[in-house]
């Protein structure tokens, strides 16, 4: 499918914040997995709309935008609610991927709809749309000791030991994409949750 045809059907977005300094840090779950996405799909994510990068692929027989704002996590929401200002958007096709600190380190959770849980990229995104109704994929960061400063900690990067698991866990979170996508949400919770 050329870049120019076709309803683009599915939104993808990863959260994350741009720049260097942040690119491997545990905050930046949903970049990376939009990346590893992009990959797989021999493009990237590169042309620039509505304050966010998006490449395209098709996954099995979707039309799928791969999207990571670049508005910084807190503001993910204004670039979401500006991408789905195009008809051929809905928010019904919308997966947001996310961190999440409730959840062990790997630990992949798909959800149909939700509150935020605390995490700032998907409250901005709920206060901006309207709605908490689309389907969430959060990856546990969660260590296995207690931290101080959550917010400091989000923004630290891996550990050695989690950098290592980490492939393997962006592997499974893309396959869990991918289910959604081509068998809908109920049979990916039922395989990844």
């Amino acid at each position: 499918m050329s870049e120019d045809t076709g309803k683009w059907r599915w939104l993808v977005v990863g959260l994350g914040n741009p720049g260097r300094q942040y690119e491997r840090t545990r905050h930046n779950l949903g970049f990376l997995l939009v990346d590893l996405l992009a990959s797989r799909y021999q493009t990237r994510a590169g042309r620039e709309e509505c304050k966010a990068l998006i490449g395209r692929a098709v996954i099995g027989e979707e039309s799928v935008e791969l999207v990571k704002p670049q508005t910084f996590m807190n503001l993910s929401g204004d670039s979401v609610k500006c991408l789905l200002s195009k008809p051929e958007r809905r928010i019904e096709n919308l997966i947001v991927i996310s961190d999440d600190l409730a959840l062990p380190f790997g630990t992949i959770r798909v959800r149909p709809k939700g509150s935020h849980g605390g995490q700032n990229g998907l409250r901005s995104i709920i206060d901006r749309t309207g709605t908490q109704d689309f389907i969430r994929l959060r990856i546990g960061i969660m260590p296995e000791h207690p931290i101080a400063d959550a917010s400091r900690f989000v923004l630290e990067e891996f550990s050695r030991k989690d950098a290592g698991d980490l492939p393997e866990v962006l592997e499974r979170a893309s396959d869990a994409v991918e289910s959604i996508i081509r068998s809908g949400v109920d049979e990916a919770m039922q395989k990844f949750n």
